[in-house]
């Protein structure tokens, strides 16, 4: 089988080339540093394409790579990607939208800090000016201001931890999640954004929409305390900056922390010239740490969307993610990844393809079962499936397709795909812990518990000694090492087994596992 090939466009992490490499069935290209004038011949056979700013997907960009299934933007912002375009030619275009969490979540408390007490300029006018003049840089002290904060999700939700335990009272703004989520670590939640506009301190973590930008103008200034410190390391445009700037030159803002600009880069922009606004140049992901994660996760996401497997945060999928709540983006994954393993259970044709959900996911289980459609044809029908055409391919196929909504049995939310074959119903059901851990917990009604990515062998045994022991044997001999290994244990005098391990696992081995006289049927998965 031809191997998959990834073109890495811009810098990288090692991580992500390490990632790429260590994988028998993907072929990493490095075009790091070729001139972008010479990419195409790079492109030309690329399966997935990593990039990060200095690359414009565009229609340059995208005829030179005709075979190209999906780009991965090792980052948060695509400005440079052409959506419409990449959806015009079926090129699923994804992004990394929470490696820089904490790099910007820290980023966000520097800045409060030095609205606060103006580090910076009092560190310039005793380094550089060699001035000791104390009294001219009192600040005030964040214990029992109020904090406002705009957008409570993974960045959001984060700071607000952090600034309240500096004692910061905090009052929180998000009309999409629920209110417990805020209310639950002893915040105040509001649906009135006048409550945001009378707080000491504001900072906003939103994506930028039609809905976000200039969220703050000059309206909403005037409401404000006079003396009000606003932050933003969330994207330019957020805060109308006509009216910032209009607002810090009258005092009524007494000061602003900003990492991000409408035009960037902002070498020029106005707020440079005032001395009560700190400013960094979009440093909200500028660590090691989240330069390693950004990297490992474009890497990850580019392996499974090579492999078809799954596209983690999808940008022009028919079905609008953005127009769903925020928890339901990992379960259209997750029912992709289950749909996926649960075929290779019988490895038979498909005769149906059904999705039961459970808890508020429920809701949005049409969405979820053309995502259960695409996991489970992909491995067969390859480009011939996408998630525009699922519903009439299973149609075509003669697959039965039926969703359904369950009474909850103990989870949240949970989704279970059900693939009928004519050897039988392979059943996985699933769900998310938090806000993105997606795991795995029932196979055929076999409790479990793994995250659904790796290779992994599900083996199906008679429950009596000397199982593990027999499987490990045959692992050892062929040097393949034991990563993890989750048995569960049914009350028919039979248990199966989910073993992730280091190495693939090719037809010998497995012929030799399905050999063992314990072993009712074995499956090698990779996903």
């Amino acid at each position: 089988m031809r191997q998959k090939k990834i073109v890495v466009c811009d810098a990288i992490h090692e991580k992500g080339f390490e990632l790429l490499r260590k994988e028998s069935d993907i072929e990493a290209i490095d075009a790091t540093n070729i001139a972008k004038d010479k990419l195409d011949e790079f492109l030309k056979d690329a399966d997935v394409a990593i990039t990060r700013s200095p690359t414009d997907v565009d229609v340059k960009f995208l005829d030179a790579a005709k075979k190209l299934n999906a780009v991965v933007r090792a980052g948060v912002g695509v400005d440079n990607v052409d959506l419409d375009e990449c959806s015009k030619r079926g090129v699923i275009a994804m992004n990394v939208p929470t490696a820089n969490t904490i790099a910007a979540v820290e980023l966000t408390m520097a800045h409060i800090l030095s609205a606060a007490r103006s580090f910076p300029y009092a560190h310039n006018a005793l380094k550089q000016d060699r001035v000791w003049k104390r009294e001219k840089w009192y600040g005030v002290e964040l214990f029992g201001k109020k904090l406002g904060v705009i957008g409570f999700g993974n960045i959001g939700s984060r700071v607000a931890v952090r600034a309240k335990a500096f004692g910061m009272d905090i009052t929180a703004y998000d009309p999409y999640i629920q209110s417990n989520k805020v209310t639950d670590l002893g915040m105040t939640y509001t649906e009135n954004f006048d409550d945001i506009l009378a707080c000491d301190f504001i900072t906003i973590h939103t994506p930028k929409n039609k809905e976000t930008v200039n969220i703050i103008d000059k309206p909403q200034i005037a409401k404000m305390k006079k003396g009000v410190r606003l932050i933003n390391v969330a994207r330019g445009g957020l805060y109308n900056e006509e009216a910032l700037i209009e607002g810090l030159k009258s005092g009524h803002v007494a000061f602003a922390g900003i990492d991000v600009f409408s035009k960037e880069p902002a070498v020029d922009n106005p707020l440079l010239d005032l001395d009560n606004v700190t400013v960094t140049p979009h440093l909200g992901a500028n660590t090691l740490e989240s330069q390693e994660k950004i990297a490992a996760a474009a890497a990850e996401a580019a392996i499974l969307a090579a492999r078809g497997v799954s596209y983690p945060n999808a940008l022009n999928l028919p079905i609008k993610t953005e127009d769903l709540p925020s928890f339901v983006a990992p379960y259209l994954e997750l029912v992709q990844k289950i749909s996926f393993l649960a075929v290779q259970i019988y490895k038979r044709p498909i005769l149906g393809i059904h999705i039961e959900g459970e808890g508020t996911i429920s809701e949005h289980i049409n969405s979820l079962l053309t995502f259960a459609i695409v996991g489970a044809l992909k491995e067969a029908l390859g480009d011939n499936i996408n998630y525009v055409n699922a519903a009439y391919v299973a149609v075509e196929n003669k697959i039965d397709t039926s969703s359904k909504v369950l009474p909850a049995s103990g989870y949240s939310n949970k989704v279970t795909v059900k693939i009928s074959t004519d050897k039988g119903v392979a059943q996985v059901s699933g769900t998310v812990f938090g806000e993105d851990e997606q795991r795995i917990v029932d196979i055929n009604g076999f409790k479990t518990d793994f995250k659904p990515k790796g290779k992994m062998i599900i083996f199906k045994n008679k429950d009596v000694p000397g199982v593990i022991a027999a499987i490990s044997a045959i692992l050892a001999q062929n040097s393949i090492n034991i990563a993890d290994f989750r048995l569960g244990r049914g009350d028919d005098g039979f248990a199966l087994a989910v073993i992730l391990v280091d190495q693939e696992i090719n037809r010998d081995i497995l012929a030799k596992l399905n050999e063992l006289e314990q072993c009712v049927w074995a499956q090698s998965v990779n996903i």
